[in-house]
């Protein structure tokens, strides 16, 4: 018999592992609050014999060490990776009999970093999972691009092989239990938390074994955000040994201290929900919810070394959110206060608030009067935004607060968090803000305009007022493109190309395979005055809806449609030659 936990670590989207059997057990990638995990392993009556890593970490502190030193355990750590602390190292192939009929066998999946392991469990000599790390996740992998950017190439092959590697030399029914991938940035795309998976699951879907090679490191190469601004220090903090872990309460604040260490220039963080922060608030305070993504966004935004006072509504508020920092290196606050903001001004102050709205109240005023801010990273922004709102993204707030024109700033998020705390920043700039406290789902169906619309809305658009402006290049054009469509390469308008005559002082709606250079295109006529949005997933969303395609080569203003190739949707005039064709060969041609 054997047993996996796992050890839930959602503030910085991670998953520790306990695993063993009767009397004995191993832990991987364990967090830095080991108390946890000791205590798991009390409540299942086995002793940790081994502690494994399978990489050098770049998203949280590992407790490894400090577990390791606390219960005598092996510690093993890939033997490449570079440490300045007594390990085990781990070479591909190594064994660690964990007890009689259950070891831990060592694969060398490089890709997420150069020396990276996975640990595949073994009970009566079968596999029955795999500790993966950073390299096979649900859905997808982790990401290549944290080391070094002249390896990124590399490792992303490596990782692909990595995937391959694992499939082919593991049963199906093999349970995959990754590191990354439940919130974590190490993690290429996002899987959801709560999801499971088997190596066999993996085959049929992650998306580095559907794919070709190139295709799977040009998509991941180009689908990577930005890397949180700490996930530098974690690496090399890992590789140096961190320290143990104090998790005693800060030392009190009273207001009078608060109101130093903010005219010094320090970070006072109230922890509070955003709804109690919006209400009222220490004038100069940032809101970071405590419930939220607090460890990322907290160590994301805040400058290294610079000191943090807590404020919480309660010391549970506090001792929890201490917890999550220590996971990210912010070990102990300057000073903490609990309570209310009545307790933490000074006399004859008044707390600070501001309004919290809804997209439909936006609607209502209308998105013209206002500075709508959006502060969502640039993937999800790419994904559909409100047409002439203003983009920059929360981790890069603070630094261009001067591109923000005058005026009340409605910030929005996806949900409201982040908005929450883009708000406070603008605040404690004495700027005047309204934070949307609502689902980004709402705006449209709020009656706001988005820039980025569906291939069925283009298509309706199109049949009404606008022109579909297709931006690909002419050997694309040519492949097959909508009816209708006329035609202005991306490459082209760059240059300082006018719009095709049938395109002049009418409504434009870009497209280009896939909705990169469409996206480019309507923000480029935009800046000239015209009224452009895009196509979300360009061509390929437009076959996928089962819309018309023709192929030809008219000329840059449209001409006649040579070859109807795929049926359109319901309501849609449809055509075909003689010649055989469908939405499926539409889509492999326009792909």
């Amino acid at each position: 018999m054997y047993f996996v936990d796992t050890i839930e670590v959602p503030g910085p989207g991670n998953r520790g592992y306990l695993a063993g059997g009767a009397g004995s057990a191993v832990v991987v990638d364990p967090p830095r609050d080991v108390d946890r995990v000791i205590g798991a392993a009390a409540g299942r009556g086995v002793r940790i014999t081994h502690v494994v890593e399978t990489h050098i970490h770049n998203d949280y502190v590992s407790g490894g060490l400090e577990l390791a030193r606390i219960t005598g355990a092996a510690y093993l750590v890939p033997g490449g990776a570079r440490v300045a602390f007594d390990r085990t190292p781990v070479a591909d192939g190594d064994v660690a009999e964990i007890e009689d009929g259950l070891a831990l066998r060592a694969l060398a999946t490089p890709g997420h970093t150069p020396h990276h392991m996975a640990y595949v469990l073994e009970a009566a000599g079968r596999a029955v999972a795999v500790f993966t790390g950073g390299s096979l996740l649900i859905g997808t992998v982790g990401r290549p691009d944290l080391v070094e950017p002249a390896l990124t190439g590399r490792l992303a092959r490596a990782q692909y092989d990595s995937a391959h590697r694992l499939v082919a030399e593991l049963p199906d029914e093999t349970a995959v239990l990754p590191t990354h991938g439940f919130g974590s940035f190490c993690a290429a795309t996002q899987a959801a938390g709560g999801a499971s998976t088997t190596i066999g699951r993996e085959r049929g879907s992650n998306e580095a074994l559907v794919k070709d090679v190139d295709t799977f490191v040009a998509e991941l190469l180009a689908g990577l955000d930005d890397v949180p601004a700490y996930y530098a220090h974690m690496g090399p903090l890992n590789a140096r040994g961190p320290a143990a872990v104090d998790l005693t309460p800060a030392r009190p604040a009273d207001a009078e201290e608060i109101a130093a260490r903010l005219a010094a220039g320090e970070w006072v963080v109230d922890l509070r929900n955003r709804r109690a922060f919006a209400e009222g608030h220490v004038a100069g305070a940032f809101n970071f919810e405590a419930e939220g993504q607090l460890a990322t966004y907290l160590a994301w935004l805040l400058p290294s070394g610079r000191p943090v006072t807590l404020l919480a509504a309660s010391p549970a508020q506090l001792a929890h959110a201490q917890r999550e920092l220590v996971r990210v290196g912010i070990d102990r606050p300057a000073g903490s206060a609990t309570g209310s903001p009545s307790e933490w001004i000074r006399d004859g102050e008044s707390p600070r608030s501001f309004p919290r709205g809804t997209f439909a109240e936006l609607a209502a005023q209308g998105s013209d009067a206002v500075v709508v801010l959006d502060v969502r990273r640039d993937s999800e922004r790419s994904g559909g935004h409100i047409r002439g709102s203003l983009h920059i993204p929360l981790h890069r707030l603070r630094d261009r607060l001067s591109e923000i024109p005058d005026g009340t700033v409605w910030v929005h998020c996806a949900g409201g968090m982040r908005a929450a705390t883009g708000a406070s920043i603008l605040d404690a700039a004495g700027r005047d803000v309204v934070a949307v406290d609502d689902g980004f789902a709402s705006a449209a169906a709020a009656g706001l305009q988005m820039a980025r619309i569906t291939a069925e809305e283009a298509h309706e658009r199109t049949e009404a007022e606008a022109v579909l402006l297709d931006v690909r290049e002419h050997v694309e054009w040519a492949a097959g493109h909508a009816p209708g469509a006329v035609h202005a390469p991306l490459s082209e308008l760059v240059c300082g190309g006018r719009l095709p005559r049938a395109a002049e002082d009418r409504p434009v709606v870009t497209i280009c395979r896939s909705g990169k250079r469409s996206r480019e295109a309507a923000g480029l006529l935009a800046e000239r005055g015209v009224d452009a949005v895009d196509v979300l997933g360009g061509m390929r969303a437009w076959v996928e809806a089962g819309l018309a395609v023709v192929e030809g080569s008219p000329g840059a203003d449209g001409g006649s449609d040579a070859l109807m190739v795929a049926a359109g949707s319901p309501g849609t005039s449809q055509a075909r030659s003689s010649a055989p064709g469908d939405s499926s060969d539409a889509a492999a041609r326009l792909a």
